[in-house]
């Protein structure tokens, strides 16, 4: 499911600088970039009636993975070789991603993603869609530099040429509602600050990922082990969506790490009832109400009698409306139970742990947190819905 190789590959993207250019108050790299891009494309789409959003999600991993091995390379030239070479670009990226991801899905997910790079006719909407998400999460970033750069001769050309793109996107609802600065342009924000929370803080490591570049990686873990257990499309979606936003709330809590939490008897359970707060008094009001239960659903929002629990990482599905548990989610594999691997995305979550710490160390940059942070691998002994996840950071260690 999921290898050394294409570890590499997914994180190649934390390494790679964006505005290194110009003077920045924070690192910008690509992998937070495309967390950005991925979580405005989702709430986008929840203006749109006509797109699909596996397509969506599918799209924007393919663009990722091209973007992952076209590396250091300025974004203006980039859509430049892109626009002049695409087909020799593509050609050479699709040999050198076979090398890179073996059999997933038996090779359909190759076969798909070769598709969508030779037939620009397919998921014509999510690429739209995805265009404008890139273009607003660019125009966030440029919002940073900016403010470091304004001494520069050119900073304030290129401010109107961004300004200037967002004529394209206007028939999309999302993207005035972003214009205007209305909520959703809040929200946007918030999920953008992710990118200044630096992962495992108390330790040099390398590379330095954020928890919003985190969270996508755990997304990209989720769809790999969807396709993997044949999960029906709503069941895809949910999962990937879920691991996305899954650590959302440090955005208002920040970082507390499970030893603390654990440490101190009764802190585990209060903080959950404040982020259950926080999340209904600072993050619902942002969300558009036609998606706010399906938001509160996805980020483990439950309500339980006359109060509500928070668990993103429970196996959870709808049986007409109501929210259920079960161990075993494979006799609700039907769009209709609105399905959610909680179980085995906290697997994908301490998966990005294990390879973060892993990678680190491969490196030669290597402390007693990261060691420490090797040991969650001792939790799994089982598959996972048929995923042995225990055999997969084995197979990583040894050769990453």
């Amino acid at each position: 499911m999921i290898t050394a190789e294409l570890i590499r590959t997914l994180y190649n993207a934390a390494s790679i600088q964006r505005w290194n250019d110009y003077p920045r108050l924070v690192e910008l790299t690509e992998l937070d970039k495309q967390a950005h891009k991925f979580i405005i494309a989702f709430f986008l789409s929840s203006y749109e009636d006509h797109i699909d959003k596996q397509a969506l999600i599918e799209a924007g991993i393919f663009e990722f993975l091209r973007r992952s091995f076209v590396t250091d390379i300025r974004p203006d030239v980039y859509r430049r070789v892109i626009e002049d070479k695409k087909t020799e670009i593509n050609s050479w990226f699709l040999e050198q991603i076979k090398l890179y991801i073996p059999a997933i899905n038996n090779d359909n997910f190759v076969a798909k993603m070769t598709t969508y790079f030779e037939n620009e006719d397919i998921y014509k909407n999510e690429r739209k869609l995805l265009a404008a998400a890139h273009y607003l999460a660019t125009r966030y970033e440029f919002n940073i530099v900016y403010h470091s750069g304004q001494f520069l001769s050119d900073i304030d050309v290129l401010k109107q040429s961004l300004h200037s793109e967002i004529t394209q996107f206007l028939h999309y609802k999302g993207v005035v509602e972003i214009a205007l600065e209305t909520n959703l342009a809040k929200i946007v924000d918030l999920c953008g600050r992710l990118r200044f929370q630096i992962r495992w803080s108390q330790t040099p490591r390398l590379p330095k990922t954020s928890v919003l570049g985190h969270q996508l990686i755990v997304a990209l873990f989720s769809y790999f082990y969807s396709i993997k257990i044949d999960a029906c499309k709503t069941r895809l979606v949910n999962n990937f969506y879920c691991a996305l936003f899954h650590d959302l709330p440090e955005v208002l809590t920040r970082d507390i790490i499970s030893p603390v939490k654990r440490s101190v008897d009764g802190l585990e359970h209060l903080i959950g009832n404040y982020e259950v707060e926080l999340i209904q008094n600072r993050i619902l009001p942002l969300i558009n109400e036609n998606i706010r239960d399906d938001f509160s659903y996805i980020l483990g929002l439950i309500k339980e009698g006359d109060h509500y629990t928070k668990d993103e990482f429970r196996n959870r599905f709808k049986n007409n409306g109501v929210v259920q548990s079960a161990d075993d989610l494979s006799p609700y594999n039907r769009d209709c139970y609105e399905t959610i691997d909680g179980k085995a995305l906290k697997a994908c979550d301490h998966l990005a742990a294990f390879t973060e710490a892993a990678l680190s160390i491969s490196y030669g940059i290597k402390s007693k947190e990261l060691e420490s942070g090797l040991r969650v691998r001792d939790r799994y002994h089982e598959p996972i819905g048929g995923v042995d996840f225990g055999k997969i950071m084995d197979t990583i260690r040894s050769e990453i």
